[in-house]
């Protein structure tokens, strides 16, 4: 089994022990839901942190990307993974505010300063509508930047990833769909 194969398997049984929360929920797009995936449960865990940024740092080299981010809150440790792990020494992060900052520079990119043109692969923990990710997408273009591909941790098959990656005009795929963590859920 390959490094990666092992990554993913180890990733993919912390989030399903510790991301996974059953009841009734109402997601970032205003829907509501039997079940959550809280991914921030799983990824700021050691073990997962490092599988993701095995992965992650994988996806960017892949992408030939120099920087990977996304909109703040749900790229930010998906994006630190891919600098702390052997093969993300060359990548760069970044965190897409959601308003732009009213004091000091007032940045809507936050991070190391990015050359325009810059190849990002842009992430994000959990996919439902894709709006979030799109929002970054739009924002990290208007800064003058490149996207290299968009990576997920996991979609939640409710129509996002084809937003997505009509947005992105590039490679969209996620490390895991709900299927791989929830594959008893009764909407299923």
């Amino acid at each position: 089994m390959s490094e990666r194969e092992d990554a993913r398997i180890g990733l993919l049984g912390h989030l399903r022990e510790h991301a996974l929360v059953l009841g009734e929920v109402t997601l970032s797009s205003g829907q509501r839901a039997s079940y959550y995936v809280d991914a921030k449960r799983a990824l700021l865990l050691p073990a997962a942190f490092r599988a993701l940024g095995d992965l992650v740092a994988a996806e960017a080299r892949d992408r030939d990307a120099a920087a990977v981010g996304g909109l703040t809150m749900g790229a930010d440790p998906i994006a630190c993974s891919a600098l702390a792990v052997r093969g993300g020494e060359d990548l760069r992060a970044f965190f897409v505010r959601k308003e732009r900052k009213e004091h000091g520079l007032q940045r809507w990119i936050e991070g190391p300063l990015l050359d325009a043109g810059t190849r990002c692969l842009v992430v994000e923990d959990v996919v439902t509508t894709g709006g979030s990710t799109v929002a970054a997408i739009d924002r990290i273009r208007e800064e003058g930047l490149e996207v290299a591909g968009v990576l997920a941790v996991l979609d939640r098959l409710a129509g996002g990833g084809d937003a997505i990656e009509a947005a992105a005009e590039a490679p969209y795929r996620s490390l895991f769909t709900i299927d791989d963590v929830y594959p008893d859920r009764p909407d299923r």
